[in-house]
């Protein structure tokens, strides 16, 4: 044990030491907060810039019919061609022509927008919405149909998910707020279990090809310098990603308070339904009568709420380190069978279609959590890990999870009993392309 403590500390410290671990835990956050405040800073800047667009309707039907925004204005020529406006368009006003021909009735692509520059998808989506909406009027009155009585008809439903307890007791759920905790925790499994199993792999190639390996082994036991890779360089990966989360969070922090503080500023409705939570007061669920925005954020806050973050971390800490410690025995037994990584290639393909396989039920089980492929997949201990994860934050039963568990720690164990051997035998082989019929005889050499 002690030995295997010593190879744990030095592939640790031998990593962590490492300018590219140093860069990565570096341009990791960064590039993470750049990803949450970007999108939210571009989302909050608008467009103040008014623009102009001429509207030549030789269909007649569109006169003053197509709405103004605060951004885009539109001015309707008469007796005007496309031709005469394109000779001077350069130093006209606009920013545009919109040219509706007369067969705009029976022909959905008798629309053109003239413009010397790409006009936005907004402003796109802006006059096809007003034409489509004004063509639809036309219909229902010319069959006698009033638009304002079928608007006055209209209704919205908002499904809000209640979730009954064990005990009687009930709490809101959200689909969504699942779905997206469950595939973001399946796919960093995904992630770091290859990333990392990958690192094992080129680890034991470098060290044999370098000799280094015939130095070390005469003081330890292959199998133990086999665990203490596995061990050391995942809890490298470990330690690379709680800094990730920590860094991450000081700098969104630092920047929203610093440069973005409107980002950060609740509005009313969160204000609102805050204090009544933290007065007590919030409304049961069966009597709330509330605004739409007001119901559809009080929904996601409950929902947020009801999560069990402690088992949900404890399982993500679980299933990433059981993965990893099966997948990277699995990586170390072919960085020993080979000489380089390009003879790995041959090895890798039945170690990687379990991950990827993962992947694509991951997309099924978010739409159906509760369905036969999911659970199965979520038992067997090569794809547990990353199905398991998604199924989670929907609610998996102990047994369930006791069970996916148990087998997820008994198939490591004998995942490492193979590799060990093969790790026994091929670490100190040089120059000897190897086969599966090779690796076979190295299970079956006796100890």
């Amino acid at each position: 044990m002690n030995k295997i403590k010593l190879i744990i500390s030095r592939e640790y410290l031998t990593r962590v030491k490492k300018k590219s671990f140093l860069v990565m835990t570096i341009l990791g956050p960064i590039l993470f907060a750049a990803m949450m405040i970007v999108p939210a800073w571009i989302a909050s800047r608008e467009d103040t810039e008014v623009r102009t667009i001429a509207v030549i309707d030789s269909s007649g039907i569109f006169v003053d019919r197509i709405t103004n925004t605060d951004y885009i204005k539109f001015e309707y020529l008469e007796n005007k061609s496309v031709n005469s406006l394109k000779k001077n368009f350069l130093e006209s006003k606009y920013y545009a022509v919109l040219h509706i021909l007369p067969s705009i009735t029976y022909e959905p692509t008798a629309v053109h927008l003239f413009s010397n520059k790409q006009p936005s998808f907004s402003i796109k989506s802006h006059i096809a919405n007003s034409m489509e909406q004004e063509l639809r009027n036309q219909k229902l009155r010319a069959n006698g149909i009033d638009e304002n009585v079928l608007k006055s008809i209209k209704s919205d439903v908002s499904i809000r998910t209640i979730q009954w307890t064990d005990d009687g007791e009930t709490k809101e759920s959200s689909t969504e707020v699942n779905m997206a905790i469950g595939y973001a925790s399946g796919f960093l499994i995904y992630f770091f279990i290859f990333l990392f199993g990958a690192q094992v792999m080129r680890g034991v190639i470098e060290e044999k090809t370098s000799r280094i390996v015939e130095i070390i082994i005469s003081s330890a036991r292959p199998f133990q310098l086999m665990m203490g890779k596995i061990i050391g360089i995942a809890l490298v990966g470990l330690t690379q990603f709680l800094l990730w989360i920590i860094l991450t969070f000081i700098i969104i922090t630092g920047v929203k308070t610093v440069f973005f503080p409107e980002l950060g500023t609740p509005n009313a409705q969160e204000v609102v339904v805050q204090d009544l939570f933290d007065q007590g007061t919030m409304p049961q669920i069966e009597t709330m009568q509330a605004p739409q925005n007001l119901d559809k954020f009080t929904s996601i806050l409950n929902a947020a709420k009801s999560i069990n973050y402690g088992v949900l971390l404890g399982s993500f800490i679980f299933f990433f380190l059981g993965g990893y410690l099966l997948y990277g025995s699995l990586f170390a037994a072919i960085g020993a069978a080979v000489d380089n990584e390009t003879d790995t290639q041959q090895f890798m393909l039945p170690v990687t279609i379990p991950l990827i396989i993962g992947i694509v039920v991951m997309m099924n089980v978010v739409q159906n959590p509760e369905s036969p492929i999911a659970f199965w997949f979520s038992i067997i201990p090569l794809t547990s890990p990353i199905v398991m994860m998604v199924r989670i934050p929907f609610g998996v039963s102990d047994w369930e999870l006791a069970l996916s568990m148990g087998l997820l720690v008994i198939t490591f164990i004998g995942s490492t009993w193979m590799a060990g051997k093969i790790y026994r035998t091929g670490i100190l082989m040089y120059g000897k392309k190897v086969n599966y019929k090779e690796l076979w005889k190295w299970l079956r050499y006796k100890s």
